[in-house]
């Protein structure tokens, strides 16, 4: 038998329960893993609520590391005893889950499967979001909200490797002292100062080049008025809410600004693409040069407490679940 967190109908965290269920065969191109660990993302607790709208019941969880039990006809990207990681791979808050095996990545030797699981989704995220949406370059001025978040002390150490200047939001003087320590030049704290007002002053009126922000509704309108003239806005998430419709021509107004809205599955579109950008992030921990931060590991029966404390905003670093 297997256990997975299922929801049958949108709503809160009490929606979510843990049952029992055969433990499921992998068809053809897929492989059957038992898992050790499962991440806890926001995207969990949008598509948990109804703001991201997906078929019931829904099995939770996108994102996990464990080992693999048994493949499927004509699978050779991974074979059984093999430890492997994942993300964008719905139900991985089980105990087992099946997977189509050209998502799952090897987990080298030297990284946990607790680490790999914490650091799939974010330290990909953190990964395209500095390498490719905006391809930070040394010097240059970039503002990244929630910084002392699970993407955001990964990006820190990320944008610091490539020698930009960051500029680190948090929500208190803690988790502001644990963004400079992961590589913030200035970090400050919105509930005490105006972000856009200390934006403009460290860097001397001119602005930042790019603003990641994933807070959304809350931080949007102000992000813009951060950026210097051709900037460019990123929006890689909403924990505050979603950003309402606004009116492009205050791109021009703003001085020539762009905008986009990424995400992770559309720079892991191919197999190639996967496995590269994963191995970047697994080797560099590997080599002990990402720290990665794990909060807490919560058992997987307590999962609505972990959804609880991840939309607190009171978290730094990583939630996990564990079997």
């Amino acid at each position: 038998m297997a256990r997975v967190v299922r929801a049958q109908k949108a709503g809160g965290p009490e929606v979510m329960q843990l049952e029992e269920v055969q433990l499921p065969s992998p068809a053809a191109g897929q492989a059957l893993v038992r898992i050790e660990a499962a991440g806890v993302n926001f995207i969990d607790i949008y598509q948990r609520s109804g703001q991201y709208q997906l078929p019931l019941p829904l099995s939770l969880g996108v994102e996990g590391a464990g080992v693999v039990e048994q493949v499927g006809s004509g699978v050779t990207d991974v074979r059984a005893g093999q430890r492997v990681t994942w993300t964008n791979v719905n139900g991985s808050y089980a105990t087992h889950a099946v997977a189509p095996a050209d998502r799952l990545v090897p987990v080298p030797e030297g990284v946990s499967s607790k680490v790999a699981a914490a650091v799939m989704l974010q330290g990909m995220t953190a990964h395209y979001l500095s390498h490719d949406t905006y391809p930070l370059k040394r010097g240059e001025w970039c503002v990244i909200h929630a910084a002392a978040g699970g993407v955001g002390l990964l990006f820190c150490q990320m944008a610091k490797r490539i020698g930009a200047r960051v500029i680190g939001t948090a929500g208190n003087e803690d988790k502001a002292h644990l963004a400079r320590k992961a590589g913030a030049e200035e970090v400050i704290v919105y509930t005490k100062q105006d972000f856009e007002a200390e934006v403009r002053r460290i860097t001397g009126g001119a602005g930042a080049s790019v603003v990641y922000d994933s807070v959304g509704r809350d931080t949007f309108d102000r992000s813009l008025k951060c950026l210097r003239k051709r900037g460019m806005m990123v929006l890689f998430g909403q924990s505050s809410g979603a950003v309402p419709p606004f009116d492009l021509q205050r791109l021009s107004a703003g001085g020539s600004l762009y905008v986009t809205r990424p995400t992770l599955a559309t720079y892991t579109a191919t197999r190639e693409e996967l496995l590269a950008r994963a191995g970047a992030v697994l080797d560099v921990v590997r080599k002990h040069e990402l720290d990665v931060k794990i909060e807490s590991e919560i058992p997987l029966a307590q999962v609505a407490r972990a959804h609880e404390l991840l939309a607190s905003r009171k978290t730094t670093g990583k939630l996990i679940l564990v079997p």
